[in-house]
């Protein structure tokens, strides 16, 4: 049965409300400065005090500016605090339009290969629907930045600074989503028309003028370069001629990242499980985006091992909620969203994953935590939206909006129980585009 808003009702509700003075009030101030300054809980800050009982030794901060990339760097601020640590250089940096770069490319290849496999369902199908959606985005996974570093390795930000088409990637994903949703409509019909020769030639095509776009856009990336930098006590340091792979397999040999697992916390999904998201995958035959679904005291305790072991921690989070960007706070404190309305918003976190409340906005970096006794007080977390943000760059998360907000961290596989380990082996259990975890 369907119901009618009548007249009466509406009558009804506004008696109601103005029934009550105290809503006038409420209101003009929610008009005049928005919801959230509002709503907005000013004791807070009294205990977020960042100060922390463990805490990596970092100092400057990246910034993504106007794109979505901070998988990419939420990936390169591990590495980069693992090479700054190994050879006492804290604020060197990798660049972060290097291994975009490649991601488009791979990103268009992978593209093209799902529209080949799925050319026989329809064109509005739910599948076809979603890897239209994907076409030209920057989102990504901590295995898709991983397959990128392992497969064409990480050269210093001055190989290959930032341009504008990095720092705002706006333009450039609007232009290469046009043409690779265009390319699919040409290569359904091809598949369909089971022309296969055609395909080959047409898809290398497409490749090439994706490479063409991408080269105009952000530059084409160096073959070699030569790696120069000052450590921290202002030593000098050259090494002449180096490709990426290179750099990357002599200076970070003893990293591995096919030893991190991602530990997700999706109370919707089955525990203990292995999940995998190969609609997401951006290089074919490369590392799988792969999330192991465990209880939150797990991403808790193996986060807070790893940083006590010196390492940075990569996490997925909703940054947008409980979030202000000026002071870098995140609590669950907040904003009192409930008291100013006088309604109750509170969900918990698997009907928020399962109505699409919840979600991962956002990959930043922790890289300290603050116990008393076994009981976490707070965390800090490094961002990469500049100096300008939080406290020159870094954020103060409550234990509480860690456990609300936290959706996946990436963790050395030494800090799994055992049981965990055999379960990241496999088999993986392949989720659609469209789940709550993708």
């Amino acid at each position: 049965m369907a119901y009618e808003l009548t007249l009466q009702e509406l009558e009804q509700f506004s008696k109601e409300f103005n029934a009550n003075p105290q809503n006038q009030v409420v209101a003009r101030a929610a008009q005049k400065s928005g919801v959230l300054a509002a709503s907005y809980n000013e004791r807070v800050q009294s205990k977020l005090t960042r100060v922390f009982s463990t805490e990596l030794d970092t100092d400057n901060v990246t910034n993504q500016k106007h794109s979505g990339r901070c998988w990419e760097f939420a990936t390169l601020n591990v590495l980069r605090h693992a090479f700054g640590k190994k050879y006492k250089a804290k604020n060197f940096t990798f660049s972060q339009a290097y291994n975009f770069f490649w991601d488009k490319i791979e990103r268009a290849n992978i593209f093209y290969n799902n529209i080949l496999a799925t050319a026989d369902k329809p064109l509005d199908s739910h599948e076809v629907k979603s890897h239209l959606d994907f076409a030209g985005g920057d989102g990504g996974q901590f295995h898709m930045a991983a397959s990128l570093v392992e497969k064409y390795g990480v050269v210093p930000s001055y190989a290959m600074p930032e341009s504008f088409n990095t720092n705002d990637t706006t333009g450039f994903a609007t232009a290469l989503g046009d043409k690779l949703k265009k390319d699919a409509l040409v290569l359904r019909k091809l598949k369909n028309e089971n022309k296969d020769d055609e395909i080959e030639k047409t898809r290398e095509k497409f490749l090439s003028e994706v490479y063409r776009m991408t080269a105009i856009a952000v530059g084409e990336p160096p073959k070699r370069f030569d790696l120069e930098y000052r450590d921290d006590d202002k030593k000098y340091h050259l090494d002449k001629n180096l490709t990426p792979l290179e750099f990357l397999h002599k200076y970070l040999s003893d990293v591995d990242l096919n030893d991190y697992v991602v530990l997700t916390n999706a109370p919707d999904h089955e525990y203990n499980k292995l999940y995998g998201l190969p609609g997401e995958d951006n290089i074919q035959g490369a590392y799988r985006i792969k999330l192991l679904n465990v209880p939150m005291e797990y991403l808790t305790t193996a986060s807070i091992a790893q940083l006590k072991d010196g390492e940075a921690v990569w996490f997925g989070n909703d940054v947008l909620r409980q979030m202000d960007r000026k002071t870098g706070y995140l609590s669950t404190n907040l904003y009192k969203l409930n008291d100013l309305f006088g309604v109750n918003l509170d969900m918990d976190k698997a009907d928020r994953l399962r109505t699409g409340v919840g979600e991962v906005s956002h990959a930043m970096t922790l890289v300290g935590v603050d116990e008393d006794q076994g009981d976490i007080r707070q965390w800090k977390v490094e961002n990469s939206w500049g100096e300008k943000s939080g406290s020159k760059g870094y954020f103060v998360m409550s234990n509480e909006w860690f456990n609300d907000y936290v959706y996946e961290v990436v963790v050395h596989k030494k800090y799994l129980t055992e049981e965990q380990r055999k379960i990241a082996e496999g088999p993986i259990t392949d989720l659609p585009l469209w789940d709550s975890l993708a």
